[in-house]
């Protein structure tokens, strides 16, 4: 890929604990990335997106950072990332890695000085405050549960985790917090990766009074992520404007792609654009229920909106959307069926793992459980362990390709029947259906005749059709096999389900089905 390749390359999530684990202690690591870089290639994605590999205490499984420029020895060191990241170009794969610019580990170098002593230059980079009486400075709830302030000490300040106590957010009015993470940039970049994903990129400023919000509840007592009272401050755009800066002086196209975890479409668009990011997830996209009416909106909001756009169904925080679209054998055909329209749209599907194997979520027993947010809600919240759990690549028991040793979460009940080694020669199987769908993509984007205008066709309340250039895509979301009028359509090019057929302009879709014509 050259030129502004992030514009409508397919991303891969890969959630570095549990996707392949090279040395046998039931951890996912970068050796075993690098390992199966040849299964990525088969797949037919353009990028990479590895979550956090840094040094950390692992409350948060990487996302409570304690070193940002170095790896955590569980995930390997720099030099096999230096290795994985040049095989990986060499097979023609970019990558992402993930940055965590809201909070740190409270084993950050940074926190443990601003502990130790409060007079510090430290503890200016940290939000503490005084309590009100013998309370927290505001009712602030964290998005794990319970309150977002912890106590330093008796009788001491408080400092804000809007996460897990064992998180200390940073304070962005701070100059030495912009110095630090332009550092943390430039040293992977010069490292030569090719883009980052950026935690919860609307959260880095906070109401600058922190002031009560009016309703910090949600259910399970946690915060909500979109209450713009607490974040999703104007003032955050500046950051991005900067780093935008710092990107665009190197070679190569590196990029910029936001967690935006708001529904607010306008608001998320904001975020993106030639000064700031390239990117931001879409996450109305996962919170759409099936149905072609409800579909049809979210595809028309963001194509409005977003230049490109994300299309985003699932990933390591989310319900896998196998399970959101019902479950089993029903939601694989409703997914792959979903998967199937958004990839014939302009923007970058990102793609989390184990979903082109048609994975639901898995049954997590409550005492293997080691999300924080399961913990801190007294289980009323599940939290993700579910969705995280490992890869099967072989149908062979018992560390299904995954492991030698014991898997640091258990398979799901549907992993073994799954496995990558099942499906890569079933040409029925959502593995095989993935495949052909990215070749078949990759080529009609290789011809340049597909443009970014799309053009939603009027037909039934439950089929979405829409006409991309010589493509034609037609959805059926009904539990019937529906016949859609497709003028000037000469050739099926890829169905998700058995049965479609294409004659004298009309074509017969499947019950829960996609096709691609042409």
């Amino acid at each position: 890929m050259t030129g502004e390749w992030w514009r409508d390359a397919v991303v891969y999530e890969i959630y570095v604990r549990s996707f392949a684990d090279s040395d046998g202690d039931g951890v996912g690591d970068l050796e075993g990335v690098r390992q199966h870089l040849p299964y990525l290639v088969d797949l037919g994605v353009d990028a990479v997106w590895l979550t956090p590999f840094y040094p950390s205490p692992m409350h948060d499984h990487g996302y409570d950072v304690a070193n940002y420029c170095e790896v955590a020895p569980v995930f390997g060191d720099l030099p096999g990332f230096d290795r994985l990241l040049g095989e990986a170009h060499e097979a023609g794969l970019k990558v992402i890695v993930d940055l965590v610019p809201n909070h740190t580990s409270n084993e950050h170098p940074w926190f443990q000085e601003a502990l130790a002593d409060p007079a510090s230059p430290a503890r200016s980079r940290y939000v503490f405050r005084d309590g009100k009486g013998d309370g927290p400075p505001n009712n602030w709830q964290s998005v794990f549960g319970g309150p977002a302030w912890t106590r330093e000490s008796p009788g001491g300040q408080w400092y804000l985790h809007m996460f897990d106590t064992s998180q200390p957010d940073l304070e962005w009015a701070e100059p030495a917090v912009h110095e630090e993470f332009l550092r943390v940039l430039r040293f992977w970049l010069d490292r030569g990766v090719d883009g980052f994903r950026i935690d919860v990129a609307h959260a880095l400023y906070k109401h600058p009074d922190l002031a009560d919000a009016p309703d910090p509840f949600v259910e399970g007592g946690v915060a909500n992520m979109s209450d713009s009272h607490i974040w999703d401050r104007d003032a955050v755009l500046a950051v991005y404007e900067r780093w935008r800066e710092l990107l665009d002086t190197y070679d190569g196209e590196r990029m910029l792609v936001g967690e935006v975890f708001l529904f607010d479409v306008p608001r998320i668009a904001r975020y993106v654009g030639p000064t700031r990011l390239h990117q931001a997830f879409n996450f109305t996209v996962m919170s759409t229920p099936w149905g072609a009416a409800a579909l049809r909106e979210t595809v028309q909001r963001a194509l409005a909106h977003f230049h490109p756009g994300t299309w985003v169904l699932s990933n390591h925080d989310l319900v896998r959307h196998v399970t959101r679209y019902g479950g089993g054998d029903l939601g694989r055909r409703r997914g792959l069926a979903v998967s199937a329209a958004l990839f014939g749209l302009p923007g970058s599907p990102y793609l989390y793992q184990g979903e082109e194997l048609g994975l639901d979520e898995a049954e997590v027993p409550p005492h293997l459980r080691q999300d924080p947010m399961f913990a801190r809600t007294g289980g009323a919240r599940a939290g993700r362990d579910s969705c995280r759990t490992p890869m099967p690549w072989a149908a062979a028991e018992p560390g299904l390709g995954f492991t030698t040793g014991e898997p640091w979460l258990p398979f799901g009940a549907d992993a073994t029947g799954l496995a990558v080694d099942l499906q890569a020669g079933d040409p029925a199987s959502t593995l095989s259906s993935y495949r052909r769908l990215l070749a078949a993509r990759r080529s009609l984007l290789g011809t340049g005749e597909l443009g970014e205008d799309v053009d939603l066709l009027a037909t039934r309340d439950d089929v979405l059709a829409y006409r991309r250039g010589p493509l034609t895509v037609v959805l059926n979301t009904s539990a019937e096999p529906v016949a859609v009028p497709v003028p000037g359509a000469g050739a099926l090019l890829e169905t998700t389900a058995a049965g479609a057929q294409l004659s004298g302009g009309v074509v017969v879709v499947p019950a829960a089905a996609t096709v691609w014509l042409r």
